[in-house]
């Protein structure tokens, strides 16, 4: 008796992961449906959160992947021309061709696109950002600068910094080096280049120019937070007005849990107090 208890125990605890994600997701798509009925869009949501993947509950940090442009790239091709976008991005970036290949999407479809900013969008998440006719960020959220980044076996370095590096003369400088200055080279006009392309609809020439080098050139760590009102004076579409369902969809999107939690509140709206008027004396 007591062991069939404890076998029982262990295939709940099995399943029970399981059974909480089939209905996590249920909620999701349940969520998804509400705001495209209330917007007449089609919603696409692509949040990264590291979440549990496995009955363990080990978590893996998520970043956009060739999987989310394939999946983005396919809700597009099922959306009809002259129904609008709405793209909910929560990332910190990832991959430059996927990115690419998102904002490019998005600036060829014909009617409206909108791209909600909960929290943060760095680097292709910015990029992505950039090709929509309209940003809407919560007052808090982020952009981040798209200046590429060249990876090598030992550690990745910002492609502005390499070319910086060259600049200090060395003459026992190895062909390694060189070989990552022409590509941190090519690698900055390329970011450019694509920057540039993603803005001219909405950007007199010489705008479009000035926001694509200071995006792309390095001017900033690449984990520089480009705020609502910094966007807005870079001339970007962006203004504040998030809707409350956004961030009721961002709560369906959790972080594995913890033994504490890192942050707590009374999960509640609460009221504007008036203030207490004082009253004259006789």
């Amino acid at each position: 008796m007591f062991w069939n208890i404890i076998f029982l125990l262990l295939i709940f605890s099995v399943y029970l992961p399981v059974l909480q994600r089939n209905i996590i997701e249920q909620q999701r798509m349940a969520a998804i449906k509400s705001l495209e009925r209330k917007r007449r869009s089609r919603v696409i949501a692509m949040i990264h959160r590291q979440e549990s993947v496995s009955f363990l509950g080990l978590p893996i940090a998520r970043y956009i992947n060739i999987e989310d442009s394939e999946k983005i790239l396919r809700a597009i091709h099922l959306t009809p021309q002259d129904m609008p976008i709405d793209l909910i991005l929560h990332t910190p970036g990832g991959l430059v061709l996927a990115a690419q290949q998102i904002a490019c999407a998005i600036k060829r479809h014909p009617a409206k696109v909108t791209v909600f900013i909960p929290h943060y969008a760095m680097s292709g998440g910015t990029l992505i950002a950039l090709a929509a006719d309209e940003i809407i960020m919560d007052p808090n959220a982020v952009l981040g600068p798209v200046d590429p980044q060249i990876g090598t076996a030992q550690a990745q370095y910002p492609a502005a910094s390499i070319l910086k590096a060259l600049e200090e003369p060395n003459p026992n400088r190895d062909d390694q080096t060189l070989i990552l200055g022409d590509i941190a080279r090519k690698a900055i006009n390329q970011v450019y280049q694509v920057v540039l392309n993603l803005v001219d609809d909405y950007l007199p020439e010489d705008k479009a120019q000035e926001l694509a080098k200071i995006l792309s050139e390095g001017r900033w760590t690449h984990d520089f937070p480009i705020t609502l009102e910094m966007a807005q004076e870079l001339g970007l579409p962006a203004r504040e007005g998030l809707p409350d369902e956004i961030y009721q969809l961002m709560d369906l999107y959790p972080q594995p849990p913890q033994q504490r939690p890192s942050v707590e509140y009374v999960p509640t709206p609460y009221t504007p107090h008036r203030r207490p008027t004082r009253g004259k004396e006789s």
